[in-house]
């Protein structure tokens, strides 16, 4: 066994992948081109550890295709050559191209034309959002997925399937306490390669039992981790009971118990939870009340995944803190939903024609456009128009709250246009 775990753990069938039922159950996208033989590029992404390397090793297993890797980091001109020369002599295959939105431009016109021909299937990996961090060149060319979280269920199912398998996890017997099986399930935060990682440095550092077994404790799991089980319970969902305590603590303004719960968080080392949960609460909890709080904690969060612990635990202090001492309001959280209750509801309503874009070459709409009216071109930088589908004219989402200075400034806003909306003065209407 000389490759790590995760090396030897990495699916060779798409029926071996953890997780991504959206993309590889039965009858979903991934499955079904694999099953047809029929691939296309495309780019993967999400978090570190979740299954995109997993996802295109499985792809080339399963459909037999040649399976390359390259990275757009520290990988040269000539190596992608050399790629490149192997699928013209083979006919095609797939490459695993990571960090693809580091990839330069002239690594980028080289791989074009080989995209284009088909004799390269490209699955880029990234943790960036492809949307913003690839160049539309690439984008164009292919199909782009993104990967969900793994559960603590799937951490789970995984280690105990290379425990059982003895191909590919270990050639001799491990027992791992249901307590220690938990804990790394929860600690490594969705990310399969860090719960291999930990596991193999927790057997291969573990003497063998007497009978040539090696038996994995908490205590020897949070060593290995150099965690602390604090979070949890024997259930497993303390953890997610302290993020939720966390975050009602904020909401309720007790700035003492948001405190004690973000630092049972820190002492676990948990700071990619903490960051998810502080930067929603900026926006569901504090919203409207108090922007400039939301701008402070993404900022510091940036910063403290930058500097990691122990140092980021001071930027969490000021962050909890902020949130919790900041005026509250839900409102836009509240508006959002409801339209989106309506969207469910209705459907996608035909948009008023004269809000429809008449600028592209050949629209049928141009005309319809040129009754838009121009706010800008009126003296209270306000006309009165339809904006709505009919079927919706009369709604009303967003209620402002009054607890911070800049939703009452909203407000005041809101109760003018309402008051303009409502004069008795014939309103301009929009031809439809």
């Amino acid at each position: 066994m000389t490759d790590n775990l995760a090396l030897r753990m990495r699916p060779t069938s798409i029926d071996q992948i953890i997780g991504q039922e959206h993309l590889v159950g039965q009858g979903k996208i991934i499955r079904r081109m694999v099953e047809a033989n029929r691939l296309t590029s495309m780019i993967l992404y999400g978090p570190p550890g979740i299954g995109k390397t997993s996802i295109a090793s499985a792809i080339a297993g399963t459909t037999k295709y040649a399976f390359r890797t390259f990275n757009a980091t520290v990988d040269s001109k000539k190596r992608l050559q050399e790629i490149a020369e192997e699928a013209k002599f083979s006919g095609g295959l797939v490459l695993l191209l990571d960090e693809i939105h580091r990839l330069d431009k002239t690594k980028q016109d080289f791989l074009l034309p080989l995209l284009e021909q088909g004799l390269i299937t490209m699955i880029g990996a990234t943790t960036e959002n492809p949307f913003f961090s690839v160049t539309p060149a690439i984008r164009s060319r292919v199909q782009i997925f993104e990967l969900e979280p793994l559960t603590t269920d799937d951490i789970k199912q995984a280690i105990e399937l290379a425990l059982n398998d003895k191909e590919r996890g270990y050639d001799f017997p491990v027992q791992i306490d249901s307590q220690a099986l938990t804990f790394i399930a929860v600690a490594t935060n969705g990310d399969l390669r860090s719960a291999y990682n930990s596991l193999d440095l927790a057997v291969l550092s573990t003497p063998p039992e007497t009978d040539g077994s090696h038996h994995i404790t908490l205590e020897i799991m949070e060593n290995s981790l150099q965690r602390s089980y604090i979070t949890m319970d024997k259930d497993g969902d303390g953890h997610y009971d302290t993020l939720s305590a966390l975050q009602k603590s904020i909401r309720g303004s007790d700035v003492n118990a948001s405190l004690h719960y973000a630092a049972r968080l820190i002492a676990a080392g948990d700071l990619a939870s903490l960051a998810r949960r502080l930067t929603v609460i900026a926006y569901e909890d504090i919203g409207l009340a108090n922007p400039d709080a939301q701008i402070h904690t993404v900022t510091a969060l940036e910063a403290a995944q930058k500097i990691g612990f122990p140092e980021a635990r001071i930027l969490i202090a000021n962050v909890v803190i902020d949130l919790a001492l900041s005026p509250k309001s839900n409102s836009a959280y509240l508006a959002i939903d409801k339209a989106l209750a309506d969207l469910k509801q209705t459907g996608n309503l035909p948009i008023p024609r004269h809000l429809r874009d008449g600028h592209y070459a050949g629209s049928k709409e141009l005309g319809n456009a040129q009754d838009y009216l121009y706010p800008h071109n009126f003296p209270e930088k306000w006309v009165k128009q339809d904006y709505l589908p009919d079927k919706l004219r009369n709604v009303s989402y967003f209620s402002p709250n009054h607890t911070g200075k800049y939703e009452r400034a909203l407000a005041l806003n809101k109760e003018r246009i309402d008051q303009l909306t409502k004069k008795d003065e014939s309103p301009i209407k929009n031809k439809d």
